[in-house]
């Protein structure tokens, strides 16, 4: 749904709900004032849509209505408010009016900005609804981010989202991509950052979290979503926070022995580093959104395989807009200040020197590299085969004609021979000695010679051999699923 004139104002999408007669509910707000219900008295008719309206700012008379949580701007406090405030609208309200009414609980909990402006203004809001009359109810969960500098500011933004979940829970839930994109309605995204959704419930049965995340990312409400590794959606600074963090970019179409190997051989040095020893750390697969867009769309199912996949193996999985590595790790800044390692193959290491990609920057590659190493970020380099190097070259940079070839020199290219443009090997040489860049160790030479591609084609060309080019439960998986074109019918030759 793109922005547009008939495009409805946040007063105008109360005063629609205040005037349907069967929606009827509770708001429970805590932290930024009653931003949301102010909405709903504003646009006139609330008696015919507010049952209660509450803010319980005092710890003490917060926790005696809804019980203890560890942290009171969290998922578990918003949960304990909506299981309290809808049941209480039903037992009280269900015998006199529940034939005929739909009832709702809107619940958020949220931090605005400190006097001194030192803290994280965000907050989780919940919609939980029944979509017909003494029905069970769904629910809609979030996570968002204020970037206001202004607190008030901050408040009117969380009105206007409130008020769009509100409405897409009730009018768009059978078009949900739809619903996604509302949420920025009257916003834009530099307000307001949603970086976690979920729906639950008999209204999404059928739903994939994991889908739905993705389209916050598609949509511009937030640059990342995470993925844990039982499929669930997470939310990143509760993953992030304060830990080290390792990550490995790729395609994963799909993961192979050398995506896996790269980042166990990358974990076991980046463990090692001073920095990091004593601290928590994170590993992280991601993939970039120019990854999973195909003629401007999206595969679902091929975006889902891959994330199945790197489940299946235990990995957690980011799926970000950053195309450029400074600025995911400046996204990964947002969390912790702890060190931060990317794990990539020479080919990535030749884009990241390629002048192109900060044509937009003022300070072009250099300032790229002031962002990309500050604050103690650092490469780990896995080898290519020369003649897969020579070939990368003279493609200039298409890995996509090694699929026939057959790469069995011994001759490795490595984070320390690797060729950079002239004008820039002096900058090369100083990051590589400073150690800002280093060559992986430990790797397996036996493997050097598997690319994503070439799996790819022999998946769908039928030919068993791809079959020892990935982990063994990416193989089961890729069988069981039918993933990539995988079949294990014949190729019919053609009847001349």
């Amino acid at each position: 749904m793109s922005e547009s004139k008939d495009l409805l104002t946040t007063i105008q999408k109360a005063l629609t709900i205040n005037l349907d007669p069967p929606k009827y509910g509770t708001f429970a707000e805590i932290g930024a004032g009653q931003e949301v219900a102010r909405e709903f008295f504003q646009a006139g008719g609330a008696s015919g849509t507010i049952a209660k309206s509450i803010s319980a700012y005092d710890m003490v008379f917060s926790d005696a209505i809804y019980g203890k949580a560890p942290r009171y701007v969290s998922m578990e406090r918003l949960k304990l408010m909506l299981d309290h405030e809808y049941q209480l609208l039903i037992e009280r309200l269900s015998s006199t009016r529940g034939d005929h009414t739909n009832f709702f609980v809107f619940a958020d909990t949220v931090a605005t900005s400190s006097y001194k402006g030192t803290n994280e203004a965000h907050g989780w809001l919940g919609m939980r609804f029944q979509t017909q009359p003494k029905g069970e109810p769904s629910e809609i969960i979030l996570h968002a981010r204020m970037w206001d500098k202004e607190v008030v500011l901050q408040q009117q933004a969380l009105g206007i989202v409130g008020v769009n979940l509100i409405y897409g829970a009730l009018y768009y839930r059978a078009d949900l991509p739809k619903l996604i994109e509302s949420l920025r309605d009257n916003l834009g995204s530099n307000r307001i950052e949603i970086d976690m959704l979920r729906f639950s419930g008999p209204a999404f049965e059928n739903v994939d979290n994991r889908l739905m995340s993705l389209y916050l990312v598609k949509y511009g409400l937030t640059n990342a979503v995470m993925f844990g590794k039982s499929g669930e959606v997470l939310q990143p600074s509760e993953v992030l926070y304060k830990k080290a963090i390792l990550v490995e970019r790729g395609s994963f179409r799909p993961v192979t022995l050398v995506n896996v190997d790269m980042l166990n051989c990358a974990t076991a040095q980046f463990v090692q580093e001073p920095l990091v020893k004593g601290k928590d750390v994170i590993v992280l697969m991601e993939i970039t959104m120019n990854n999973l867009l195909s003629d401007g769309g999206l595969d679902a199912q091929d975006f889902l395989s891959r994330v199945d996949l790197l489940a299946d193996i235990g990995f957690t999985v980011v799926i970000s807009d950053y195309s450029e590595y400074y600025r995911l790790t400046s996204y990964f800044r947002r969390y912790t200040k702890e060190m931060i390692g990317v794990a990539m193959g020479i080919n990535n290491l030749l884009e990241i020197f390629n002048e192109k990609y900060y044509e937009n920057l003022e300070g072009g590659i250099l300032e790229s590299f002031g962002r990309l190493f500050r604050n103690s970020v650092k490469l780990y380099i896995y080898p290519m085969r020369q003649e897969a190097y020579e070939m990368y070259i003279a493609q200039g940079g298409d890995m996509h004609g090694l699929k026939n070839k057959s790469l069995t020199t011994n001759v490795l290219i490595t984070a320390k021979n690797v060729k950079i443009v002239d004008h820039l090997s002096n900058l090369y040489a100083h990051l590589l000695e400073n150690h800002y860049i280093d060559s992986m160790v430990g790797f397996d030479p036996e493997i050097l010679n598997i690319f994503s591609r070439d799996v790819l084609r022999r998946i769908k060309d039928r030919d068993p051999s791809w079959e020892k080019m990935v982990p063994a439960p990416v193989v089961a998986a890729i069988k069981r699923r039918g993933l990539f074109g995988y079949s294990e019918r014949p190729i019919l030759a053609a009847v001349k």
